[in-house]
């Protein structure tokens, strides 16, 4: 259903390539909703527990305001969601059992941009105030969740970032091509109107002191995402050009967002061949990034089978289907290969300190009980590519070790509770998963602090 800018208009900026639905697709979306006999999007797919019927509904109707509060009930951040969101509510349509499914995340992306539009979206003050101060470490999706709920319920919210500026993944893992960043400052400012406090620049537990962070604050929620990058320590790691994805797409971010005059030379795509490792978004956000900053040819490599382009008998409705993806990146150019396993990096002849190729071969997956087990490789199936920059699109294993985390487990109780008076939100807690996955988890453990709040606050203050 999405549709895009023209490819040779949107590879000259880092503007967003994605086109919002128009007013006569727009109804004919909300139209088709209503034609649903069990709706399974909210109930199967959607991580928040969106009302979607219900919001089309009343969208459909002409009710914006009404359709803007039943989404705001369950969604703080629709406009991230309504972004980047792989839709997982879509995956469940019925009406996708015969069509294409209705475009949720696009229907929902319309309602919440006319609502900013026609100014129904304005500061909310809490209720009541609640004598409770919340420090949270990270403000990635997980934690703006939490310090958006704490702050309407009345908590005196701080949120401390070790960046420049609060946003977290949201504003530095992510492309402006998909998420600009002007939609994430303009929450913020609402945020901040709202009351919550924004400390940047300041890393835990190193700039200030876990004591006394604990002496402003009855409530620590550790927010910091799941940001250790999987590496590939294989022959010829150490060359020049073989970078973190996460660290690369970082780079353009902070450039774009005038945090740097311009690119460290290793980071900038211009004039080279670029492989990238991994099969997954971050990748195809590389592909993207690469081409805009003008690289001359773009290869991915995915060591997973290549999925099938359509469900498989074991990926039955309403499961999430298993499918073959195409991103707006993946149309505008290069090399996907599926089934490789990179073996070696190879040096460049001239400069033996550099990347010049690496080497890499195909491989069958052994299945067990219809599982894939491990990969075989491909007798004869060795092949050099060259490649003067490798990113290297892993995923991520788990938090980043720092001045908190070091001696600290972190896995919480299913209500992301760790201690009393400490609590771990998001990827940090569950490991690295979706944007929506961690809003949703910021929203439960609020939830579970004003909880313990209400049953027993006395423990909240006791140390760790």
């Amino acid at each position: 259903m999405s549709e895009y800018r023209p490819i040779t208009e949107r590879l000259r900026d880092f503007r967003p390539v994605e086109l919002r639905l128009n007013e006569a697709a727009f109804r004919k979306e909300l139209a088709r909703c209503q034609d649903c006999g069990i709706p399974f999007c909210h109930a199967a797919g959607c991580p928040l527990g969106n009302l979607i019927p219900e919001i089309n509904s009343n969208a459909s109707s002409g009710r914006l305001a009404r359709a803007l509060g039943r989404l705001l009930e369950t969604n703080p951040f629709p406009e991230f969601t309504g972004r980047v969101c792989p839709a997982l509510c879509e995956g469940s349509c019925v009406q996708g059992l015969h069509e294409a499914p209705v475009p949720a995340r696009l229907a929902e992306l319309e309602v919440i941009e006319r609502g900013f539009a026609q100014g129904l979206i304005r500061r909310r003050a809490p209720k009541a105030a609640l004598d409770l101060s919340v420090g949270i470490i990270g403000s990635g999706p997980a934690g703006l969740a939490a310090a958006s709920a704490l702050s309407r319920a009345g908590a005196t919210v701080t949120v401390y970032e070790k960046d420049a500026r609060a946003g977290g993944f949201l504003r530095y893992g992510i492309p402006d091509f998909k998420l600009e960043k002007e939609v994430i400052d303009r929450r913020l400012e609402l945020m901040m109107a709202e009351g919550v406090n924004f400390i940047c620049g300041v890393e835990a537990g190193l700039d200030i002191s876990e004591r006394l962070l604990r002496k402003r604050h009855e409530v620590i929620i550790l927010a910091i995402g799941a940001r250790k990058k999987r590496d590939l320590p294989i022959p010829g790691r150490d060359l020049k050009g073989i970078h973190f994805a996460a660290d690369y797409l970082s780079a353009q971010n902070r450039v774009n967002g005038g945090e740097e005059m311009a690119l460290p030379p290793d980071l900038n795509a211009f004039g080279r061949k670029v492989a990238v490792i991994g099969g997954g978004d971050t990748g195809s956000d590389c592909i993207g990034t690469a081409w805009r900053q003008g690289a001359v040819e773009v290869s991915q490599f995915e060591i997973m089978p290549k999925p099938p382009a359509g469900r498989a008998p074991d990926n039955p409705w309403p499961q999430w289907p298993r499918t073959l993806r195409t991103s707006s990146s993946h149309e505008e150019g290069g090399i996907r290969r599926w089934n490789i396993s990179t073996l070696e990096f190879l040096p460049d002849r001239s400069s033996p300190e550099r990347l010049g190729s690496l080497k890499a071969l195909e491989v069958k997956w052994l299945e067990e009980g219809g599982r894939l087990i491990r990969p075989v490789p491909r007798e004869g199936s060795e092949f050099i590519v060259e490649a003067d920059l490798v990113l290297l699109a892993m995923g991520f294993t788990g938090p980043e070790p720092g001045h908190l985390t070091r001696a600290r487990d972190l896995k919480a109780d299913s209500s992301g509770r760790l201690a009393p008076g400490l609590y771990a939100a998001g990827d940090a807690a569950n490991g690295p998963s979706l944007v929506v996955r961690a809003i949703s988890d910021g929203l439960k453990v609020a939830g579970t602090v004003l909880e313990d709040c209400r049953t027993d606050r006395r423990s909240l203050g006791q140390a760790v």
